[in-house]
């Protein structure tokens, strides 16, 4: 099935496209309960649709990615169609996309935790020596 075809509260949907973008992830508590939702942005050659990640989903796949979409539905939020798994779909990873870049933020907060564990090791290294 392509992007194209969707329409508005069609069920048992399955469709294989990639993942455009993710945004932001949110939390939320409902009924006690907490949890991770963000909105991936799907493509294939005949268009594009919103998906919703949904907890351990968020983190299982990232930009780029080529997935498939099993028992799918879709539904309409303010004009837009949305594709949603909901209790009975399922995501799964066909093609693990290219790696993605890391924002020069995320290296450097990676460099700054690498060099204050050095700094670390260093001095518990020189207190040793010192025993």
């Amino acid at each position: 099935m392509n992007i194209k075809e969707l329409t508005p509260r069609m069920g048992n949907v399955e469709l294989v496209a990639e993942i455009a973008d993710i945004g932001e992830v949110r939390e939320f508590n409902k009924f006690g309960k907490s949890g991770r939702v963000a909105t991936a942005r799907l493509k294939d050659d005949t268009g594009e649709i919103e998906l919703s990640l949904w907890n351990e989903q968020i983190d299982q796949f990232g930009k780029g990615d080529t997935i498939k979409v099993a028992n799918g539905y879709v539904k309409e939020y303010q004009g837009e169609m949305q594709l949603t798994t909901g209790m009975r779909g399922s995501i799964e990873l066909v093609k693990k996309g290219e790696k993605q870049e890391k924002p020069a933020a995320a290296e450097n907060s990676e460099q700054t935790e690498v060099q204050k564990a050095a700094q670390k090791l260093a001095l518990e290294e020189e207190r040793i020596d010192e025993d």
